[in-house]
């Protein structure tokens, strides 16, 4: 049984999927009619019969930006999208998506009176 609030909820993810499939597509559809069907890193050709293996690469990461001269986008397979996003990843420590959610830098220091607590055992312990 559902509560009037997980109908809500409900809608409101359902409106999101909709919405980031419409600007999904708008830019896609725009990138596919702008630029060879041609990988940009690996130079594989591509058809109508396996185009769904070529995907839009924001070359910032930032699917949000998209400009009508199409200079954040590069068509990539889906291969080498992957890769390119690992890249990423592996060079920041965080997902692209993720830059901003950086977590603070550790200021605590496990070690830092060991000392002490090393001077509180008995002698043959140490």
């Amino acid at each position: 049984m559902t509560t009037p609030e997980d109908a809500r909820l409900d809608r409101i993810v359902a409106e999101a999927r909709r919405n980031a499939e419409q600007r999904d597509q708008g830019y896609r559809e725009r990138a596919l009619k702008m630029y060879p069907w041609i990988c940009g890193r690996c130079a594989r050709e591509f058809t109508r019969t396996n185009l769904r293996e070529l995907t839009v690469h924001h070359r910032n990461h930032n699917h949000d930006d998209n400009p009508s001269d199409g200079s954040n986008w590069e068509l990539l397979c889906v291969y080498c999208h992957d890769n390119e996003h690992s890249r990423q990843t592996d060079y920041t420590g965080v997902s692209a998506q993720n830059a901003e959610d950086k977590p603070p830098a550790a200021t605590s220091n496990p070690f830092g009176d060991l000392r002490s607590l090393l001077g509180k055992l008995p002698a043959k312990d140490r």
